[in-house]
């Protein structure tokens, strides 16, 4: 495998768990390279956790594993490339010239992608699998910027009797569902919390923790939900999203994000019902309203029993369905 000796040139991304080459195998293929930073006992049990949890996963919208090497000085996994990067560079440095703009499109695609790959870990997994990590420096797009969830060094794997893992709490500031934080208990609504926060990104383009911005701004998922209960989160909608998104959908988004980001678990949506919500959302007519609406509209919308997360089935036909279709770091989201 070409890293070209592990050459910082070829660094794709750096974890809590390794750093990710470009390589290029004998027969030419583009494959991603993680490996280990360390060669302490608890870091190799790591990379094999994955290797064990990756096995078991067949889902479009996962990142494949190919190969693996716990022989060598330190453990390496080989995995599919996404020609693309991460959807967090994409979002955030959208004015890098590599980076190409997402349109509200794109970003309801990949929110629904998203949503199916860990649902699919939730409920068709056996046993049932908590990713513990989501965020949005571990989500890969492809060259069609199809969404590949990654980053399964400490996910968990639930035993079927169980609804929770008591855990010594991890995970990434920003993303860190506060009622695992205060109970130590990993659940999949933990999963359901850190996704709220990925749908806030692709809604605002603002990072989730951001010190350069005023106190009550710095933590994106509770100044977005204040701005939802007050039916002003039209402002801080990122420019893009607004000028080419669909009001309707987009306030739709809002309102399910905001479902997802409630402070006990139990309140907050299953994935299943978030994956099957995105999918009937991606079916409204685009064109929608093409006016902005006023503050009396925004908050009878927000608060309209039309908003049913449970309505929507998911179809069987489609080609992005869960039944056809988990790491942590302690680093802020840079």
């Amino acid at each position: 495998m070409a890293t070209n000796r592990y050459d910082e040139a070829q660094v794709l991304g750096r974890g809590g768990h390794g750093t990710v080459y470009k390589g290029t195998l004998s027969d030419n293929r583009i494959v991603a390279i993680k490996r280990s930073n360390l060669m302490e006992q608890n870091q190799i049990q790591l990379f094999i956790n994955e290797v064990i949890i990756l096995t078991q996963i067949n889902h479009r919208n996962v990142v494949k594993l190919l190969g693996c090497c716990l022989e060598t000085e330190v453990p390496l996994l080989v995995y599919e490339y996404a020609s693309c990067g991460t959807l967090f560079h994409h979002i955030h440095y959208k004015g890098a010239p590599e980076m190409s703009s997402l349109t509200w499109e794109i970003r309801l695609r990949i929110a629904f992608e998203i949503a199916s790959a860990v649902a699919y870990l939730h409920s068709a997994a056996s046993p049932p699998i908590i990713h513990g990590d989501i965020k949005s420096a571990n989500i890969l797009l492809d060259e069609n910027y199809t969404a590949k969830v990654a980053d399964f060094g400490a996910s968990r794997l639930v035993p079927l009797d169980h609804t929770h893992i008591n855990t010594l709490v991890q995970g990434t500031l920003g993303y860190l569902d506060p009622d695992y934080f205060n109970t130590s208990q990993l659940t999949d609504k933990s999963d359901v919390y850190s996704f709220g926060v990925v749908l806030v990104e692709l809604l605002t383009g603002e990072k989730p923790i951001c010190f350069e911005r005023p106190e009550e701004q710095r933590n994106l998922a509770t100044y977005f939900t204040s701005l939802v209960e007050d039916a002003n989160v039209l402002e801080l909608i990122d420019a893009q999203v607004a000028e080419d998104g669909n009001l309707e959908q987009i306030l739709a988004v809002a309102a399910l994000a905001q479902k997802c980001l409630k402070l006990k678990s139990k309140e907050r949506p299953s994935m299943q019902q978030i994956a099957a919500n995105l999918q009937g959302l991606r079916r409204v007519d685009p064109s929608g309203w093409n006016h902005r609406p006023n503050h009396n509209t925004v908050t009878a919308y927000l608060t309209s029993e039309a908003i049913d997360l449970y309505s929507t089935p998911l179809s069987s036909t489609d080609g992005s369905s869960l039944e056809t279709s988990m790491t942590v770091s302690t680093d802020i989201a840079r």
